[in-house]
């Protein structure tokens, strides 16, 4: 397991926040107050293992295939529909949304392999990601990718924790599946948008990992 690279900031002012925090209750409490000490000592060493945690990026073998579409992140599969999309295609697509806990990895992953032919940031709201406009009205990066037989549509969505959505990839890009998409803070959703068709290989509520779980095949 290695630390991803968006995380170095975040842990090293948590760390600078665990160091301060103790050594204040240390110096005034220990005495007189023991238990509130340990106490802070134990929710906040939590607190920063968490943070630690919460940008690992595990060793995963990933899967590839030139028919397969894997999932671009952890989570639980939350929707699986078909929906008008108004963004891009214009036209009926499937989407299949996957929301993110905090406990899950947040690195995102490229579920095919071709060009990155759109990426558009858009400004938004932080509704809960599991609420059915978040995939519209949130705060969201969409990447189309393209190869000689699939299109297909990622959609990163911020949540109500999630803060800051960042996305590796630009147009006239060429993507390995597996490869980084991307990375999410602190819970959010990742949308999929299919063609008409497309054989998904995932139910409702289904425990999927980024690169590993087969979504859809084409």
């Amino acid at each position: 397991m290695t630390i991803h690279r968006e995380g170095f900031k975040s842990i090293s002012i948590a760390a600078i926040l665990f160091i301060l925090i103790n050594l204040a209750t240390f110096n005034w409490l220990s005495a007189s107050m023991p238990f509130v000490t340990g106490f802070v000592f134990v929710v906040t060493l939590f607190l920063f293992l968490f943070i630690i945690s919460f940008f690992r990026v595990p060793r995963r073998n990933y899967v590839k295939g030139d028919r397969l579409i894997t999932s671009p992140c952890d989570g639980k599969v939350v929707v699986i529909e078909e929906v008008t999309d108004e963004e891009y295609f214009k036209d009926k697509r499937i989407q299949l949304s996957v929301f993110m806990s905090p406990a899950n990895v947040h690195m995102n992953t490229n579920p095919v392999s071709g060009d990155v032919v759109y990426s558009q940031y858009h400004k938004g709201k932080y509704l809960v990601a599991w609420h059915p406009k978040s995939s519209t009205e949130n705060e969201r990066h969409s990447v189309v990718l393209q190869n000689e037989r699939i299109t297909i549509l990622v959609k990163q969505i911020a949540g109500a924790l999630a803060k800051r959505i960042v996305n590796y990839l630009q147009p006239g890009q060429k993507v390995e599946q597996g490869g980084e998409l991307g990375f999410i803070k602190f819970g959010s959703r990742v949308d999929v948008l299919l063609p008409p068709g497309t054989q998904i290989k995932v139910k409702l509520n289904e425990k999927v990992k980024a690169g590993v779980t087969v979504l859809a095949e084409y």
